[in-house]
């Protein structure tokens, strides 16, 4: 098939041998500058895109979607079933379940630790949390008492490591809601049998969270049948703001909604202002491949000066002088372009499923840097670059079907 003269003349330029082998210096280091901006943003942005989803799904599976509490910590929802049945026939709620959770002190034969105990509904009344169908050891099949007469308890990995507990260990639970002596408040303490240990993939949940059932729970906490927060679920995600007005109305007098966004707002903000940083500040990595293109590109117009005017006294037209020029700088943004997809999509492949780069878990919540490339990432830095690479052939292309044949030609 026959190349289309300005692409034929334009792959000449660009692959014959120079004079100035220094216009193809420039020309290279453009390809590579193009290609090294590329590859930089397909990296950085599935290296957010992986922070974002992974602690999104285990933020998600660690917490609900919508939690409806009181306004006013009081004395907690008494009338929590009648709300339970009028939550869950709100639109798009999947499943609701009651919590009742506070903070104790955890000892085991290593160490004392401080966290959270949570009481939850058993498998038999509700599914269980997405937490605790990660078991790293033990089992969850119920509620039911363990022998010894010990309820059961569920530890994540990280608290069951610093209390040294172990399955079928049996742990202390002291909790601040003791008793009253004529000394002063008393710790109560209470045995728990560990059944299982988790691990959610999610530092602070492992690290602090443990869950037993409700009524345990409530008498660790010397309440009645009540609760501290009904857990909903929905279909949708990204409903969660409209949803949390809804059920905030449906829940009644004194209640009120909160939802997993405006939980963890300063992280989902932090991440979406370190994107935008990062598009910024790599995206001047295509600013100097443009400045390279740009150069090479008027240093070739200067030596092709005496081609042009051949060409234009041949009856070549000023308008394909120009494309021929814009067709330089595009095979060069194609070319960088081409090669910075390819290898930054492979080192974020490997990247991830060989987890090369490994973090502080209890400082970052996460034990690696997980890279999520995505796809349609691809289509907007493919047309930013070439768009960039468009932008720069513009002035040489200009400069070249200025060039006049008779003054050009006038002393050869």
């Amino acid at each position: 098939m026959q190349l289309p003269f300005e692409l034929f003349v334009a792959l000449r330029y660009l692959m014959a041998k120079r004079k100035q082998a220094v216009i193809s210096i420039i020309t290279l280091i453009s390809v590579i500058g193009v290609a090294a901006g590329v590859m930089a943003l397909v990296i950085s942005l599935a290296i957010n895109a992986g922070f974002r989803n992974t602690l999104q799904q285990n933020l998600l599976g660690a917490t609900a979607h919508v939690v409806v509490m009181e306004k006013q910590p009081e004395y907690g929802i008494q009338d929590w079933r009648k709300k339970l049945a009028t939550l869950g026939k709100l639109p798009h709620v999947t499943k609701v379940t009651p919590a009742l959770y506070s903070s104790v002190m955890f000892s085991g034969p290593v160490q004392s630790a401080g966290g959270y105990l949570k009481g939850i509904q058993g498998p038999s009344e509700a599914p269980p949390p997405e937490a605790l169908r990660r078991l790293k050891s033990g089992s969850f099949t119920g509620w039911e008492t363990t022998p010894g007469g010990y309820p059961p308890i569920l530890l994540g990995s990280h608290l069951a490591q610093q209390t040294g507990m172990r399955v079928n260990d049996i742990i202390r639970i002291l909790s601040p809601q003791g008793e009253l002596t004529p000394f002063g408040p008393r710790l109560a303490e209470f045995r728990f049998r560990v059944t299982g240990i988790f691990e959610s993939g999610f530092f602070d949940l492992d690290n602090s969270w443990a869950f037993a059932s409700l009524p345990s729970v409530q008498k660790v906490l010397s309440v009645a049948d009540v609760i501290n927060a009904i857990e909903l679920h929905i279909d949708d995600i990204y409903q969660a703001p409209a949803m949390a007005e809804a059920a905030a109305k449906a829940a009644g007098k004194g209640l009120g909604a909160t939802h997993w966004m405006e939980q963890n707002r300063q992280l989902l903000n932090a991440l979406r202002m370190e994107k935008v940083v990062t598009i910024i500040t790599i995206g001047l990595i295509q600013l100097v491949a443009a400045l390279n293109i740009l150069i090479s590109l008027i240093m070739m117009v200067m030596e092709k000066h005496r081609d042009i005017a051949i060409l234009l006294s041949m009856g070549t037209r000023k308008q394909q002088i120009g494309r021929i020029f814009i067709m330089q700088g595009l095979l060069i943004g194609i070319t960088g372009t081409i090669i910075g997809l390819i290898t930054g999509y492979t080192l974020c492949y490997f990247a991830d499923s060989q987890q090369w780069i490994r973090l502080d878990e209890s400082v970052y919540s996460l034990s690696f840097v997980p890279f999520h490339p995505r796809p349609l990432d691809a289509v907007w830095i493919t047309a930013t670059a070439l768009g960039v690479s468009f932008l720069a052939t513009l002035y040489p292309a200009r400069a070249a079907t200025r060039i006049a044949p008779a003054e050009a030609l006038r002393y050869e």
